[in-house]
């Protein structure tokens, strides 16, 4: 009887790169570390920034924090994915890290704004990217004003640049609008949970299994 492709020995079974965006004070993170604590089997990219640590942040648990010289240095050894300067400050994906993770199956999703999501869904088209939108500007305005981190001045820019970003969530593949947290995180939730249901993946991951129930004996 005909075997199921993509069924041989050789086959591995290659991890989803998901790409997520969002203005900021979308609660974007907050949506992600409540999904990643209900589903380990997916892994968050740890971005390399030249930002300032916040109160709270953990080195390479948050963000890789290094200084300009350093991250102009991986730069020139085309050590990123992609990278793009937010606010003043820079922000890259580590190529290597990335790329061996895939290939060893395992799920990543990739926290960046929509000028690095483009460089990724140039460059690796089988991506998922998911955008996510507040539910009103005076809700994203209120967020921004309640965490207490920024300056008037800044919260205007955020907000000046969240108008631009917003623009560009057609370009993606998924739309969340966080209105309702527990909503929004179902809804997140259930795009991840749907991919690795593909029929390339489920062949690849259980082929043993689907062998023996095609095979005539």
């Amino acid at each position: 009887m005909q075997q199921p492709a993509n069924t041989t020995n050789q086959a591995q079974a290659v991890g989803t790169l998901y790409v997520v965006s969002a203005p900021s004070g979308a609660g974007k993170t907050s949506l992600l570390k409540a999904v990643l604590a209900q589903m380990p089997e997916l892994k968050l990219s740890v971005s390399t920034t030249t930002r300032a640590q916040r109160p709270g942040e953990e080195d390479g648990v948050d963000y890789n924090f290094v200084a300009l010289e350093k991250f102009q240095a991986m730069l020139e050894q085309d050590a990123f994915l992609e990278h793009a300067q937010v606010f003043g400050n820079y922000y890259g994906t580590s190529r290597w890290w990335l790329e061996e993770q895939l290939a060893q199956g395992q799920d990543v999703i990739l926290e960046i704004d929509w000028q690095g999501a483009e460089q990724v869904r140039h460059l690796m088209p089988a991506c998922r990217s998911i955008f996510i939108l507040p539910p009103s500007k005076t809700a994203l305005q209120e967020r921004l004003n309640h965490r207490g981190q920024d300056s008037e001045a800044v919260i205007a820019s955020r907000m000046q640049a969240a108008r631009n970003e917003m623009q560009q969530y057609a370009s993606y593949d998924f739309l969340i609008i966080n209105d309702d947290f527990d909503t929004a995180k179902n809804e997140l939730a259930a795009i991840f949970v749907a991919e690795r249901q593909r029929v390339q993946q489920q062949e690849l991951r259980y082929r043993e299994l689907i062998n023996e129930l095609l095979s005539g004996e």
